[in-house]
């Protein structure tokens, strides 16, 4: 029985959880705007509104049960039921206007005068309405909480009202008793029970904004509690991060040097192949020579990547020659785009003399560019071009390098630059890759204050283009002899 009790209960609330959460909606739209940042506030205001749109529907019982059970109203019952539905007009004053202190002191006043008038009316001193002054003190503490300097001003108000009330039935004590005694007993009946509602209603609700207070500040401990806990974690991934490039540092560095000895060892043993005349080892050792090669550029690129993230890595300025630089990087591709019956083809006509960057940095970005160009194409043609640009004040150095080769995919170009990306189609294992090259590249330019742009149109070829400010710090340069005012090629 006990659970079943229990269950209804539940079902009860479950029930009326939407009714509570439109009154809580309905009674904060009411509260101005500069008191939802103080949650003491806000609980204040929420009392005096909850109590000034519910309680008159109570209050005005009072009146209705007076105008029944008195035989011949008069105009006290019209001014009793004016002034309890006078309440409904604070909610939006306090709404419009503010000045919450100065309400609910007009409100209590408003409140006391109700009483008053009725119990002068509706048997003086002996009133059955005289049970509301008790809700006086109650909603003076919902209203105002601990705030000092505002009780002293409601007592103040209570006692004058009293001091009124008692000067005013001296000099005419039977000024009110209208009704006889069996319509008082019943008058104070409709009185005891609603004052008891009211009562209660505002406790319930006062009840609810304490356990919703209570919520918020359990929930605001458990974000504290999480906010530490990232903390933490924060901290150990730092950690974790730097373990990390120290052991990347450290590994690498044991990984290049045999890898050194077993690159000079092939690259002998090749040179005397080919000086012997020895086909049938000739293609062996190459391949023994790329893959050495191949796996040196990637300890390199994992080692430069978590430089990259630990924040360590440094840049090198000094002035140089764009066009020289690369030049002298496309020379190792050469060969390799011959074998592919691919052209490298360069614009170096409008290539400025000098500039001022990372050599280093740019010719790992441009080399690693001119490598996917040359993976990428067979039967092409590669351009890489040269220039300064200039737009207002800025001066930029400009490197695009543009093959005719298979292209990228558009839903492929967002994630183009994220780690260890490939194209997830038959390219991926007929090309190879590990995604780093393109990340780098990225890096490299942010690091340089620059960016990389891509335009690709699958089947026709694809365009990288590098963007680094003219004077790393200061990107306002006058145009160099050579330069240009814009880089022209044609969009994919």
């Amino acid at each position: 029985m006990r659970c079943a009790s229990a269950e209804a209960g539940v079902a009860m609330f479950i029930r009326f959880q939407p009714t509570i959460e439109w009154v809580n909606h309905f009674v904060g739209w009411f509260i101005p705007a500069e008191m939802n940042g103080d949650r003491e506030k806000q609980k204040q205001a929420k009392m005096f509104l909850f109590s000034h749109i519910f309680g008159p529907f109570i209050g005005n019982v009072i009146p209705a049960a007076i105008y029944v059970l008195d035989p011949h109203p008069t105009y006290d019952v019209a001014i009793l039921a004016l002034s309890i539905t006078a309440f409904w007009v604070f909610p939006f004053v306090l709404r419009w206007w503010g000045h919450y202190e100065a309400l609910v002191i007009l409100s209590v006043q408003n409140l006391i005068f109700c009483i008053l008038w009725s119990c002068y009316f509706y048997g003086g001193v002996t009133s059955p309405t005289l049970s509301w002054v008790l809700t006086i003190p109650l909603l003076a503490f919902f209203y105002i909480g601990p705030h000092s300097r505002l009780r002293m001003v409601l007592l103040g108000l209570f006692l004058f009202n009293f001091v009124a009330f008692t000067a005013v039935y001296v000099v005419d004590p039977t000024g009110g008793k209208h009704l006889p005694l069996a319509s008082l007993q019943g008058l104070g009946l409709v009185s005891t029970t609603c004052t008891g509602i009211y009562v209660m209603m505002m406790a319930i609700y006062y009840a609810k904004i304490l356990a919703s207070g209570a919520e918020l500040e359990a929930e605001a401990r458990q974000h504290l509690a999480t906010s530490v806990a990232l903390r933490q974690a924060a901290l150990e991934a730092e950690r974790a991060g730097a373990a990390k490039t120290e052991f990347l540092a450290k590994t690498s560095h044991e990984l290049r040097t045999p890898l050194s000895a077993i690159l000079g060892y092939s690259k002998l043993m090749l040179e005397e192949a080919v000086e012997e005349g020895d086909t049938h080892s000739v293609p062996d050792l190459e391949n023994i020579y790329g893959a050495g090669q191949d796996l040196l550029k990637l300890i390199n690129e994992i080692l430069d990547l978590a430089k990259l993230e630990a924040g360590r890595m440094e840049l090198f300025i000094e002035t140089c020659d764009p066009g020289a630089i690369v030049g002298d990087v496309a020379q190792d591709y050469i060969e390799a785009a011959r074998r592919k019956r691919t052209e490298i083809v360069f614009d170096l006509s409008r290539a400025p003399k000098e500039c001022l960057c990372d050599i280093q940095k740019v010719e790992e970005t441009v080399g690693q560019l001119l490598d996917n160009a040359v993976k990428f194409t067979e039967n092409g043609k590669i351009t890489v071009s040269v220039e300064q640009k200039i737009t207002g004040s800025r001066a930029d150095l400009v490197i695009a390098v543009r093959d005719t080769g298979i292209g990228i995919a558009r839903d492929v170009i967002p994630s183009l630059f994220e780690h260890f990306t490939v194209s997830q189609d038959s390219s991926s294992s007929k090309y190879g890759g590990t995604g780093l090259g393109l990340a780098l590249c990225q890096r490299y330019c942010r690091l340089m204050g620059g960016h990389i742009l891509v335009e690709s149109t699958v089947g026709e070829g694809t365009c990288f283009t590098v963007q680094l400010p003219w004077k790393p710090g200061e990107n306002t340069a006058e145009p160099l002899p050579g330069a240009t005012q814009a880089l022209q090629f044609a969009a994919a």
